[in-house]
């Protein structure tokens, strides 16, 4: 899609919102409804007074720790998520939420899908700082109603900064000891019907050493895994009325980050450019009836280049290179529609009804994808219970019909309530079923090499997708009872899932006599259950606590080992003292990950990573804060990730990545 055709699209939702408006109010009796927050933006809140957990990460919390890098805010922070990042700040990491695997979990910016829809797994916040947030949503359980596929963990949506009527700011900047330094700012200010919201950050470093010593081949000679990340975005809101506003969002990154290996490595990283464009109008057209529609475009470009050193057959670097990717292209552009009404026509009860489209296009000419398409279109409703109908019981019931192009169709319910016994007792559950397409790899994967069109591979081994590969389908639960006591607030959450259609991945096939891998699906069937404690309370006006503890099984069939890179067990500290009145405060946030399996057979795990942090305010309105942290304070050396490799001599190896080393962070920031 052209930035012509994107421009036009906008300007047509703009003109289509200003007429619909005129011609409702010649219908609708002229009454004030302040709509302060869109249809979208309530999903998360709505969705947690019926049945659902939702985790809330603040900026606040991010800026008063000294987070730079979102990954490891949401790695210290989250109950429930586990997070490893592979090489440190701002690179790919494994996830797992309530037990589930990677790419179950569904990533958003301020509603927008990020998540990489060439490869499900890749995690996609290596471009995204958290300066720029205003908070994060962590939607927990199966979530395809509202959201569609992968959302069979659950969802991440990152928030960036609100619109407002007053004129406020923040700059800063901050370097580590890891030849690194940040600076970023935002500015956000409003005028009669107009708002607006500009910010930016860029952060670089030269990195650390990302593998133990005796992993890394005398051929390896970058060593350092570095990062350059630039993000500037800006916001516009018009208010066409007391009840409805049309907002507009772009949002850009450059960035060049390395992705190392320990052997032969000369010089090899990912450039990227990502582009996401969107248009929102919310209209509140009385206090019965509210109406959402959004346009977007995600576009996410990289060339990748790879740089080997040469070794003789004693393994000696000979001084001459070999290219073996010279800005070697892969991305896609991702665009849609969505359209939502919600209506309270009758007493106790509400409506939700939407239509959602969304259309992918991508390729990679490194793991060989070509140009492929793809649209998935789908309707989907939800009823609601209100408090004219059951004043201490929400219950909420929605399905939702997907129809894509190239996979076969899929059908998805929820069903969901809470009940509130008192004021300190609550019980609460959530059930119902889930999907995920597969993803453009396991679709249009090409690694097969044919040059004089035998129906031969030429090449030998080969690695191709499968186009009748049919989306994974899952049944959850997740119940909960919490409330408080004596000032502790609690909640205790069971979580069961089963996935069925299972695809396997490189599977051994034959095509025409020579052995190679494809992906399938398997009559094998996905068993993850868990238990999950969450609790904050305060041990006196200074110090408050957040404690959290998961335990769970994912396995194959009910039985063998855990699936790979979903701890059996994790626990979240986080400790903060604040005085009453004093300017400063600190924090203690500590994260431990039991054992893990991953995808090379080993064990990783059994670790606990400790952070500590301080901040100072001084100056008017406490308008200037100094903030020091300490990122593994202990210095532990714990492993993030187990991948294969080639010796300079004697074959291949299996190494391991580790996790960054203490870290002293320094930043300074000003309000105005």
């Amino acid at each position: 899609m052209s930035a012509k055709t994107i421009v036009a699209r906008l300007f047509c939702i703009g003109m289509a919102a200003t007429q619909l408006e005129l011609l409702i109010a010649q219908t609708v009796p002229e009454e004030i409804v302040v709509n302060s927050a869109g249809l979208e933006e309530t999903i998360p809140m709505d969705l947690s007074r019926y049945g659902n957990r939702v985790e809330i990460i603040t900026a606040a919390e991010i800026e008063q720790q000294g987070f730079v890098d979102l990954t490891q805010a949401l790695q210290m922070l989250v109950p429930g998520l586990h997070i490893a990042p592979k090489n440190g700040a701002f690179d790919y990491f494994d996830a797992s939420l309530q037990g589930s695997r990677n790419q179950e979990i569904l990533w958003l910016i301020d509603g927008v899908r990020i998540t990489n829809r060439l490869y499900n797994g890749t995690s996609p916040l290596d471009t995204i700082p958290a300066h720029m947030v205003e908070r994060v949503e962590i939607l927990k359980g199966g979530q395809g109603i509202f959201y569609g596929t992968q959302a069979v963990g659950g969802v991440v949506n990152l928030v960036t900064r609100n619109f407002q009527d007053e004129s406020d700011g923040v700059v800063a900047a901050g370097v580590n000891s890891n030849g690194g330094f940040m600076t970023s700012g935002y500015y956000r200010t409003g005028t009669g019907p107009h708002q607006m919201v500009f910010y930016g950050s860029r952060d670089k470093a030269d990195g650390y050493k990302p593998y133990r010593g005796e992993d890394i081949q005398p051929s390896s000679t970058d060593r350092r895994r570095s990062y350059d990340v630039t993000v500037a975005g800006g916001k516009y809101a018009f208010n066409l009325s007391e009840r409805s506003r049309l907002s507009l969002q772009y949002q850009r990154t450059e960035n060049r980050l390395d992705f190392l290996t320990p052997f032969a490595n000369r010089s090899t990283f990912n450039e990227r450019e990502e582009d996401i464009v969107t248009a929102k109008y919310d209209f509140q057209i009385s206090h019965r009836v509210g109406l959402y529609l959004k346009a977007y475009y995600h576009d996410w470009d990289t060339l990748y280049t790879r740089i080997h050193n040469v070794v003789d057959s004693e393994g000696n670097l000979t001084g001459a290179t070999r290219v073996r990717d010279d800005k070697t292209y892969w991305g896609y552009e991702d665009f849609g529609m969505n359209a939502m009404i919600k209506l309270n026509v009758i007493d106790g009860f509400e409506y939700v009804l939407g239509l959602d489209r969304q259309n992918f296009s991508g390729e990679d000419d490194v793991w060989r994808i070509a140009d492929q398409k793809e649209k998935v279109d789908a309707v989907f409703a939800q009823l609601r219970t209100t408090e004219a109908l059951f004043e201490d019981t929400a219950v909420a019931f929605g399905v939702r019909h997907n129809q894509a192009s190239n996979v076969g169709s899929s059908s998805v319910w929820n069903l969901s309530g809470q009940h509130d016994f008192s004021e300190n007792f609550f019980l609460r559950a959530s059930l119902g079923t889930s999907f995920r397409l597969p993803d453009a790899e396991m679709l249009f994967l090409n690694e097969y090499y044919d040059d004089d069109i035998d129906g031969v591979p030429d090449g030998g081994w080969f690695a191709v997708g499968n186009p009748d590969l049919k989306p994974e389908q899952s049944r959850n639960v997740n119940v909960g009872a919490g409330g408080t006591f004596g000032g502790v607030s609690y909640e205790v959450i069971g979580f069961r899932r089963k996935i069925t259609d299972y695809i396997a991945s490189y599977v051994p096939v034959v095509i025409a006599g020579v052995e190679g891998e494809s992906f399938i699906n398997t009559d094998d069937e996905v068993d993850v259950e868990g238990v999950e404690f969450i609790s904050t309370f305060l041990v006196s006006p200074n110090w408050s606590v957040d404690l959290s503890a998961t335990y769970t099984k994912a396995e194959l069939n009910s039985g063998g080992a855990q699936l790979t890179e979903i701890p059996t067990a994790e626990g979240k500290l986080n400790l903060g003292y604040e005085p009453p009145g004093l300017p400063w405060g600190a924090a203690v946030a500590l994260n431990y990950v039991g054992d893990v399996n991953t995808r090379r057979g080993q064990k990783r795990g059994n670790y606990t990573v400790i952070d500590a942090s301080a901040y100072y305010q001084w100056g008017a309105d406490l308008r200037n804060r100094i903030v020091i942290r300490a990122e593994n304070l202990g210095d532990k050396i714990y492993t993030t990730r187990v991948d294969s490799g080639t010796r300079d001599v004697g074959g291949s190896y299996l190494y391991r990545s580790i996790g960054a080393g203490r870290t002293l962070h320094l930043g300074y920031s000003y309000q105005f």
